[in-house]
């Protein structure tokens, strides 16, 4: 069970292919968000029990008659929220693995019996990965063979033509104030088309927060880019991502997916850090002050904090210069 979100969905899909690698006998089931079973509908040997997190008691009754005759072996109940607790009970599982004491939220311990065994200082994605080691499967790299589909990737190919390299900008998180400021992105933007000859595309979802913000960058700029916000769906912006040459994003849904597809991140880190939540294999390439953020807004030595704390203040994101953003771009660029 992993109801939401877009980037936690795309952390749970290497313990998908380990089971799937190691116990190839296994059945698996996926509890899982309206929006994040659109993602993976083309997700092979998983069957996906959709539950509408916007759809009130009719979703919950509905989630709880499919699976009123159902029986499991196991439970990975990734999710400490109070109602993916509450759904939890709707599985009838004699083994119930969730997260370990130092996560547990809203009484996530009532509704397991085992916990796994994560370590300090993790990342997100060897964190869930622990849920795998809970099956005695060893520990791999992580493998996330995202599905894509050759409809999607003709579709992406065919809007984005043939040209220069691209840096596609996803400007936008679900948390507002993780957001960079539009005229930071416009100036990265600038000098990468003025300086490192590439096309820049702007990507994103139909949110008012996501259109305003790509027309605000639009506005800002001495030059023009492809504005592709609200202009595809939530599968065609995975293709979208795979065909860029670098993302510019903050810690965001798309950040991630953009990086189990293969597409470098340049992430924007600060209310977050990024050696918890950045894109995985992409952290070197992240622009992060979260340091500098918890000495500014929490008056802590980030070591004084809880790991991946968010610090999720107004302006934090400021502390990112766009100067950061263009040397880590003119350093991948130099050795793309």
């Amino acid at each position: 069970m992993r109801l939401s979100a877009i980037g936690d969905v795309t952390h749970v899909l290497p313990v998908v292919h380990a089971i799937r690698k190691h116990k190839p006998e296994a059945a698996l089931t996926w509890i899982i968000g309206k929006l994040e079973a659109r993602l993976l509908k083309d997700l092979a040997g998983v069957e996906l029990i959709v539950f509408d997190k916007k759809g009130g008691f009719g979703a919950i009754r509905q989630l709880r008659k499919t699976l009123k005759d159902r029986k499991f072996d196991v439970l990975l109940h990734m999710q400490v929220a109070a109602r993916a607790n509450l759904l939890s009970t709707f599985v009838k599982a004699p083994v119930r693995i969730g997260w370990d004491k130092s996560r547990w939220r809203d009484r996530h311990q009532w509704f397991i019996n085992q916990s796994v065994h994560t370590l300090p200082w993790q990342h997100q994605v060897d964190a869930f990965l622990a849920f795998a080691g809970a099956l005695g499967i060893p520990t791999e790299p992580p493998v996330w063979d995202f599905p894509v589909s050759e409809e999607n990737i003709s579709w992406a190919r065919e809007v984005l033509g043939d040209g220069p390299p691209i840096l596609m900008i996803s400007p936008c998180s679900s948390h507002p104030l993780r957001n960079w400021p539009a005229d930071r992105y416009a100036k990265v933007a600038d000098h990468a088309i003025s300086k490192l000859d590439m096309r820049v595309v702007l990507t994103g979802g139909p949110s008012a927060l996501e259109i305003a913000t790509g027309k605000a960058i639009e506005s800002a700029m001495h030059h023009t880019p492809q504005n592709l916000i609200a202009k595809d769906t939530i599968s065609q912006s995975v293709a979208l991502l795979k065909q860029a040459t670098v993302v510019v994003s903050p810690d965001s849904g798309p950040a991630h997916l953009a990086s189990c597809v293969g597409t470098p991140v340049i992430g924007l880190y600060a209310a977050t850090p990024s050696r918890r939540s950045g894109p995985y294999n992409s952290t070197g390439l992240c622009v992060d002050m979260y340091e500098e953020a918890a000495r500014k807004f929490r008056h802590k030595d980030p070591s004084e904090l809880r790991w991946g704390q968010r610090i999720e203040y107004p302006g934090v994101m400021d502390l990112i210069e766009p100067a950061e953003v263009i040397q880590k771009l003119d350093d991948f660029m130099r050795n793309y």
